[in-house]
């Protein structure tokens, strides 16, 4: 089966990308936590931890080793919390985009924007400041906010809404920069297509996981595509759809774990019929 799954990766995106893993995390358990939606991932190569967040405002941690295989340990589980050591209230703990910066954790939220460092056991540290062009955009609803964060050593913080912002057409999307820099960028022409991750490949480069879903009647897609901060063009990688794979998935989380090697993981939605997967790829 997982040669099945590499030779059908391989064909479909010209030898770009090569699954090297695929595991499927349904079985994981944290005693008084339910391990689910996981909506993004950030992986500290110098400990081997890697981090998970859910959009219920649960930070998950691994011991996690990575050779041409995923090896993984169940460490820690917090509630993301304030500076008091409160949970955060319901409507405060869509936790969608996360990425580590150096040895500090940073969240991004759906709902109000916001991006907020937290600690390693999750309590809320501060609040980081959007930029302008950011905070000028209508969110097309609450639940349509900043689903991505990935982090550039030029231009700071990198984060997109998940829909397209009120007023543009749906699949034309920005990214914005804390530094105050807007790409716009063309998403594939799907019906609610949506940017569900942001990673950072080098200086000129950076990576977009985009979803697209309208129903169980039509195609689920993921696309990962490469996009080029200098000339705003972009490259697909890899497309998968239900239309012709079974084991697509709700891939939602990206990141970085050594040179051209990617995790990328799936929410479940907390549905029992769905699975959490991760997959670990290297870019050629």
């Amino acid at each position: 089966m997982k040669l099945l799954i590499i030779l059908f990766l391989t064909l479909a995106i010209n030898a770009r990308v090569v699954l090297l893993d695929r595991v499927n995390l349904n079985d994981i358990e944290f005693k008084n936590f339910n391990f689910s939606e996981i909506s993004d991932l950030a992986y500290d190569k110098k400990n081997k931890i890697l981090y998970m967040i859910s959009d219920k405002g649960t930070l998950f941690s691994f011991y996690a080793i990575f050779d041409n295989k995923i090896h993984l340990k169940p460490l820690n589980a917090y509630y993301l919390k304030t500076k008091k050591g409160k949970r955060l209230k319901r409507w405060k703990r869509d936790s969608e985009g996360m990425v580590l910066v150096g040895k500090k954790l940073f969240v991004s939220f759906e709902g109000k924007p916001k991006i907020l460092q937290i600690s390693k056991d999750g309590k809320k540290i501060k609040k980081i400041r959007l930029p302008n062009a950011l905070k000028r955009v209508k969110q097309r609803s609450s639940n349509k906010g900043l689903e991505a964060l990935a982090y550039h050593s030029k231009y700071g913080f990198l984060t997109a809404f998940e829909y397209a912002p009120k007023g543009r057409d749906k699949c034309n999307q920005q990214i914005f920069s804390s530094s105050g820099r807007v790409w716009d960028v063309k998403l594939e022409p799907f019906d609610n297509c949506a940017i569900t991750a942001l990673e950072v490949m080098d200086r000129d480069n950076i990576l977009i996981l985009e979803r697209a879903y309208s129903g169980i009647f039509s195609p689920f897609v993921v696309t990962l595509k490469k996009f080029n901060l200098k000339t705003n063009k972009s490259e697909i990688l890899f497309q998968i759809n239900t239309s012709n794979d079974d084991r697509v998935e709700n891939f939602e989380g990206l990141t970085k774990v050594a040179k051209n090697r990617y995790l990328i993981i799936s929410d479940d939605n907390d549905n029992p019929f769905a699975n959490t997967i991760l997959m670990y790829v290297e870019i050629q």
